[in-house]
């Protein structure tokens, strides 16, 4: 197998590039985020690729993960970011709305809860919803099981919020679940972990690629929180064939839009269908078999309030894009009208 098609490489990419592209540029993955300049890696071998300006004010922005063209100098300058089959994005931390991309050309996203913490249900339905909508196939995977009083328990919890999706126990120190971990990757296939710091991501790498690549810190003792040790996104291949990205922790990801809500609570979909009322919100209407659901104990009570806790936060991000947008077009539109009342005003003058 190749160098690209082992990184996924594959007719939906091949098919973008023109003749004149494929004879005169280079194709490569991006492996690491290094600011201005990217790792790329070309049928070759590794090397430094530059963001040309016009690029980073522009979208997409090339991230961990991308199919890039790049020329074939040194350095190579990137020219163009392919199409993405799949991208998991969130709204960037800070108050402005804006996208931002953690990896790009993913097939699973691996949501990592350390049982430390609890199975944290709420955080990995937030969780499950952003993958959904990224376009990729979710898994989560439950470390530290040895500190959990009752992990049969943890596993209901996590299943339960998890809404079909594999459910995985794993550990980078024993061994245990690594071969079910791997099997989720496969040849050709590209696999994220995600989870807050000092949930055991880096750990698990490390043990898929066996060996010490990334750094890994322990817990702080005082609130049972990890460090940040990854500060940036890396793209490995692992020894069985498929990659992993590995990235800095993320306590929470706030959601970008509302596309994965409905695969996130399918269940909560289903049971809708039998509600009297076609449009009913699960709020106090009669005849909703949801609340029946709730009632009865076949839906937990804090599922569906974090479902709607979601399509409220959802409802709200999406007015604020549309906000965005309408500032985004006034501000293109600004030079162009003030040239408009120069040339009147000149116009009028003569």
């Amino acid at each position: 197998m190749s160098t690209l098609a082992a990184l996924g490489w594959g007719p939906y990419f091949s098919a973008q590039l023109s003749s004149e592209e494929a004879s005169t540029l280079l194709v490569g993955r991006v492996v690491a985020d290094r600011g201005r300049r990217l790792r790329v890696r070309f049928e070759a071998g590794d090397r430094l690729a530059i963001v040309p300006g016009h690029l980073l004010g522009a979208e997409p922005v090339p991230v961990a993960g991308d199919f890039v063209l790049t020329t074939p100098g040194e350095p190579p300058v990137i020219a163009r970011v392919l199409e993405r089959r799949s991208a998991l994005s969130r709204n960037a931390a800070g108050r402005a709305t804006v996208e931002q991309v953690l990896a790009a050309n993913v097939d699973v996203v691996l949501v990592v809860q350390g049982l430390d913490e609890g199975a944290h249900p709420r955080r990995l339905e937030r969780t499950l919803a952003a993958v959904h909508a990224s376009g990729a196939e979710p898994a989560v995977v439950l470390t530290k099981a040895d500190l959990v009083p009752d992990l049969g328990e943890a596993l209901a919890e996590a299943r339960a919020a998890a809404a079909g999706a594999p459910v995985l126990v794993a550990s980078g120190v024993s061994g245990e679940g690594l071969d079910a971990l791997a099997g989720l990757v496969g040849p050709g296939r590209t696999a994220v972990f995600v989870g807050p710091s000092g949930a055991g991501k880096s750990t698990l790498v490390n043990a898929l690629l066996g060996r010490a690549e990334q750094p890994v810190g322990a817990v702080r003792a005082r609130d049972v929180r990890g460090r940040h040790t990854t500060t940036a996104r890396r793209l490995f291949e692992l020894p069985g064939a498929g990659c992993v990205i590995d990235g800095p922790g993320i306590r929470e990801l706030r959601l970008w839009d509302a596309g994965g809500l409905a695969a996130a609570f399918d269940d909560v979909a289903a049971l809708a269908a039998g509600c009297r009322f076609r449009d009913c919100r699960h709020a106090g209407e009669p005849g909703c078999a949801v609340a029946g659901a709730v009632e009865a104990g076949r839906l937990d009570a804090g599922r569906l309030e974090s479902l709607r806790k979601l399509e409220r936060e959802a409802a709200l991000q999406e007015a604020r894009r549309g906000g965005a947008a309408a500032r985004a077009e006034k501000l293109r539109w600004r030079p162009i009208k003030k040239a408009q009342r120069r040339m009147y005003r000149d116009r009028d003058r003569g």
